[in-house]
């Protein structure tokens, strides 16, 4: 199945197994994992509670969304405008360029066509609609980060790079990417996106990888740190709460838009995902700014209710003065204009059917007819 991707070999594996997180064969977290991050009392779901547990894990009705290509034709008048469009897709547009993070346009976070966690719906635009980003960040090799339909259509149909973890790029050769057009960091490792201006960093997260049953941390996972002339954004990818978050504001920081995950989690996986009351721990130590949360609204891959992450997160944030950026999908935002605006609780509406219907896609000139299969 080429969707699992393909292990490393030679030099690659040679250059990750001289990393200081490498061990016992393959990547391992090196901070201590938080005291209480676990809760002791909840075991582990099974996997009966996983695929059919809780109630309203998928949303009722659609979610609104809307083309956002209209609003991309302006550049943001801060220089520095974040568009979600859906889990942990995002377009960045940072000091005249664009980045995209984690991309996933695929129907399933599943190796499979037939089975796994289905999105809610289509993404707000077609990959063929997007503009080509100059450059695409994938944090790690988790099937709702690294789709293989999405890589494979933007590997055959555009000339992007990829900046990833170490280990990743196997995976992204194997999907078709050549390997002049893929960068593999480590934490702490810069790398300059040629012609931009920008440089992106890996940074330390705590997680871990695999996309089938003999590889669990055969590949690195980190968050990434974007940073331009003017601006600086952070994205968390997957993680769960670390104090490295403020030896990243330390070495990487301030940053104008702080991307932290906060769905899919559980009082088990205190360790690996944040959830919107760990995530908030984690903005503190990254130094504040404006929070767009991420890794929610899109697929059901915990047993909470699909909207539980932001309900949760908008009454703990409201409190603490934290500036949220709440978009519906594909609006676009900029975050200079976050502070002193409420976020609007719009997911709400959604199970009683009262939200904004989608709005189609219109027909914009230059759009490119290669599909996401």
């Amino acid at each position: 199945m080429k969707s699992l991707g393909k292990r490393a070999e030679g030099e690659r594996l040679e250059r990750m197994q001289a990393s200081p997180r490498w061990g016992g064969g393959g990547f391992r977290n090196l901070h201590p994992i938080t005291p209480g991050l676990r809760d002791p009392a909840v075991a582990m779901p099974s996997v009966a509670q996983f695929l059919c547990g809780g109630e309203r894990r998928v949303p009722r009705h659609a979610l609104p969304s809307q083309d956002p290509r209209p609003l991309w034709l302006q550049p943001p008048a801060s220089g520095l405008r974040a568009t979600w469009l859906g889990h942990s897709t995002v377009l960045v547009e940072i000091d005249g360029h664009r980045v995209l993070t984690d991309p996933v346009w695929g129907p399933r976070a599943s190796p499979s066509r037939l089975a796994g966690p289905k999105r809610f719906q289509p993404a707000p635009l077609r990959l063929s609609h997007l503009p080509t980003p100059d450059v695409v960040l994938v944090s790690h090799d988790h099937y709702d980060h690294l789709d293989y339909p999405t890589v494979r259509a933007l590997a055959r149909h555009t000339a992007v790079p990829f900046v990833t973890s170490l280990g990743v790029g196997a995976h992204l050769q194997a999907f078709g990417v050549p390997p002049e057009r893929i960068t593999e960091l480590d934490w702490w490792e810069t790398h300059a996106v040629p012609g931009t201006g920008l440089e992106i960093t890996a940074a330390p997260s705590q997680h871990f990888s695999g996309r089938g049953l003999k590889d669990r941390n055969a590949t690195l996972w980190s968050s990434l740190v974007i940073r331009g002339p003017r601006h600086a954004v952070f994205f968390s990818g997957d993680t769960g709460l670390t104090s490295e978050y403020a030896t990243i504001r330390e070495r990487l920081g301030p940053f104008d838009l702080v991307m932290l995950e906060v769905g899919a989690f559980h009082p088990a996986w205190g360790d690996i995902h944040l959830g919107p009351a760990n995530a908030l721990k984690a903005h503190a130590l990254l130094g504040g700014g404006v929070f767009l949360p991420v890794h929610w609204g899109t697929f059901s891959l915990a047993m909470h209710a699909w909207d539980e992450p932001a309900d949760t997160l908008l009454a703990l944030a409201e409190p603490l003065g934290v500036p949220l950026l709440m978009p519906t999908l594909g609006q676009p935002v900029e975050p200079a204009q976050a502070p002193g605006r409420a976020a609007q609780p719009w997911w709400r509406a959604v199970d009683s059917g009262q939200a904004a219907p989608p709005q189609p896609e219109q027909a914009l000139p230059g759009a490119m007819p290669w599909p996401v299969d």
